[in-house]
């Protein structure tokens, strides 16, 4: 109940406001036919002319209020596939299932492996695997917000899928299962501890092999998903890496902090980067030599590009240069800019198939949680 009149005020007002919508020059095409398709999500692609085949999939997941083509447009994934070679992948979530087209990351129906919104997406890869002669070994998936929580989801129910992932002020596998829960987690109240955390990215498939290698984004100053979410993510995945506490190292990369776990033989396995004075979104360079995207709401121009250090993460550039702390090339006076927060799970589809269910300790619509719903519909936020 933390707050919640003002988390309802906030989201109400939120309701009306435009995300990062088509563009003119949205240059994603449609997959039409690439299965059952039970999360009934819009699949959109953007693969390079003359891509020759064995090339890497990045898959690119959306937040709340957002489009496929608004997303790529302010992150730059696109342009970025165009001068390193490789495609990209971006579901696209539709209005019928969340009346803020955020992913149902927080819907057990929709993050559990072969079911919702995580078998579609999982459908559309093969789709562009087959269809474009993609490396099924070379499959990277990233996401901000609810799509970064719904990366998170992807990541845990098909570890053998991915070679690599990233999130951007998202959260945790499993640390919500109700609209409830999800509001309280992002304001990092409650949740589940670092074992449990841990005990439900394993046992979300029989995986046994090698595990994703992670990059974590998260703001300092974002109050929608706060920073508490990004070490939740980390603590989840040290366990299935077998890696300490502790960074291997830290540095400084485009004056932001980056820390780095590596295996015994120095391989990365998993980096956070912490932005300094960072609201809610992902952290662009739109200047310099590393300038991609465009600066929007939700798309924030700090002087540090995720979309291509995470590309450089997983080894998709062709840039050699060590990091380091450079100052990076920004125009005289320019301050870190921040949003206010705005992205929040909206309600999920009315089939009544897909909605959450009870846990064992025999939660249900009645008390607070009644109360916190009642709430939410009368702000037009719930079905």
């Amino acid at each position: 109940m933390r707050n919640l009149s003002d988390t309802i005020t906030r989201l109400t007002a939120m309701r009306g406001r435009p995300g990062l919508s088509a563009h003119r020059d949205d240059r994603l095409s449609d997959i039409a036919g690439f299965g059952s398709n039970p999360g009934a999500l819009r699949g959109r692609f953007y693969v390079p002319e003359n891509l020759p085949r064995g090339a890497a999939l990045v898959v690119v997941l959306h937040g709340c209020t957002q489009t496929a083509d608004g997303y790529d447009h302010g992150s730059g994934w696109s342009k970025l596939a165009t001068d390193q070679g490789f495609a990209v992948l971006f579901p696209e979530q539709q209005r019928g299932n969340n009346p803020n087209v955020c992913f149902n990351w927080f819907v057990p129906e929709d993050i559990t492996r072969d079911r919702g919104e995580v078998l579609s997406i999982r459908q559309m890869i093969q789709a562009m695997v087959t269809k474009h002669g993609l490396d099924h070994r070379r499959i990277f998936i990233t996401g901000l917000s609810a799509g970064g929580a719904m990366a998170a989801a992807m990541l845990a129910t098909y570890p053998e899928v991915f070679a690599g992932g990233a999130i951007i002020a998202g959260l945790a596998y499993g640390s919500a299962s109700t609209i409830p829960e999800a509001f309280d987690r992002m304001r990092g109240h409650g949740g589940p501890s670092k074992a449990e955390l841990q005990r439900r990215l394993a046992e979300a498939s029989l995986h046994k092999g090698t595990w994703p290698k992670i990059s974590i984004w998260q703001g300092s100053a974002d109050t929608t998903v706060v920073p508490s979410n990004a070490d939740s993510i980390l603590a989840q995945w040290q366990g299935v890496h077998g890696v300490g506490a502790s960074p291997t190292r830290k540095e400084t990369v485009d004056r932001q902090i980056r820390q780095v776990w590596c295996d015994v033989d120095g391989n990365e396995l998993i980096e956070k980067y912490t932005i300094a004075g960072m609201g809610h979104g992902t952290p662009l360079q739109t200047l310099g030599d590393d300038g991609l995207g465009v600066a929007a709401p939700f798309m924030l121009d700090v002087g540090i590009s995720s979309t291509r250090h995470i590309a450089d993460f997983w080894g998709l550039t062709s840039r050699t240069e060590a990091r380091s702390g450079e100052a990076p090339k920004r125009s005289p006076g320019k301050s870190v800019r921040t949003y206010a927060p705005a992205e929040n799970p909206r309600a999920v589809r009315a089939d009544a198939s897909k909605a959450p269910q009870p846990d064992a300790r025999g939660a249900s619509a009645t008390g607070i949680t009644k109360v916190i719903e009642d709430a939410l519909r009368a702000a037009g936020l719930m079905r």
